[in-house]
């Protein structure tokens, strides 16, 4: 019978007080389990991070610690007595900071050669129309795929009988020009209509100024992600520098670093020191130009 009579009587009804309590609960609730969700993400990303950047966060405390807590029984993660004499060290044993000014004079020169052979190449795939364009694009795209070490000792030979060991320009001439570069710049060149530069052609704008005057205002993110990613590799060179200078006024610190290395106990905690002082640059310019990196290598790929 009571089961009839709650039929019969229809479904519960609320007063507006309760309707409003029950919202506000509903409402905590979520709040709650938002809460919980987005907690749990941000500790399995500081997880995540720590994990990855323990080699980089190991390695700057050992670059503090004194080499007699590094060789112990114990294991040492963070130095009980933390100093600088590593890093004075370190600038006493070699000349780090002719090194650094080396790398920046090299990687600098790099970056600004790349980013101007590299625009114009892509300028020349993308708006001129010459026989055979195609096929000499896919060449320059095959040269990807053949790694340096099958050339280092060609180009050695070449620069050698040109007499440009030890030099500056010896760093700095086989790196001037990248099929990546040039791959970049034409994919977002290629987002362009070719209107535009037959509009700016008709107005009577030379090539050059086309490309100095409307294309390279147009194309500051791919130029900063070339920037950024040129001067990290150029900056990282190891092999070449190695080969083709013998001199300390022309070495790079690359190469400065791995001289801190020797038999003595105490070359470790120089050396990751050293290579502490010199990451910083590159780390530097790699978190400002995270955004133009990105967005340089995506904006090319979506035409519209």
């Amino acid at each position: 019978m009571s089961t009839i009579a709650t039929t019969i009587a229809g479904p519960k009804t609320y007063s507006a007080e309760e309707l409003q309590a029950l919202h506000l609960a509903m409402n905590a609730k979520a709040k709650r389990k938002k809460m919980l969700q987005k907690t749990a993400l941000v500790t399995m990303n500081l997880i995540v991070c720590l994990f990855m950047l323990f080699p980089l966060l190991y390695t700057i405390s050992v670059a503090f610690m004194p080499s007699g807590e590094l060789y112990t029984m114990a294991m040492n993660i963070v130095p009980k007595h933390p100093t600088l004499e590593n890093f004075v060290e370190a600038f006493h044993k070699i000349p780090l900071v002719r090194f650094v000014l080396n790398s920046f004079l090299v990687a600098g020169s790099i970056t600004l050669g790349q980013i101007v052979t590299c625009s114009l190449a892509a300028f020349a795939f993308s708006f001129l129309d010459f026989k055979g364009k195609n096929i000499l694009f896919m060449l320059v795209m095959a040269t990807m795929m053949v790694p340096g070490e099958a050339t280092i000792i060609s180009n050695y030979l070449t620069v050698g009988s040109l007499g440009l060991l030890d030099t500056y320009i010896v760093l700095i001439l086989p790196s001037l020009t990248s099929a990546m570069g040039i791959f970049l710049f034409r994919q977002f060149y290629m987002t362009f209509p070719v209107s535009l530069y037959e509009s700016a052609k008709l107005d009577g704008c030379g090539n050059l100024r086309f490309i100095v005057k409307i294309l390279m205002p147009l194309t500051k993110s791919a130029m900063g992600a070339m920037a950024v990613y040129t001067f990290i590799n150029a900056w990282n060179m190891y092999m070449w520098p190695l080969l083709v200078t013998g001199s300390d006024s022309k070495r790079t610190v690359q190469i400065g670093i791995s001289m801190l290395n020797s038999v003595d106990a105490q070359s470790i905690t120089l050396m990751l020191a050293g290579v502490v002082m010199i990451i910083i640059p590159s780390i530097s310019i790699f978190i400002v130009g995270q955004k133009a990196l990105i967005k340089g290598m995506f904006s090319g790929a979506v035409k519209g």
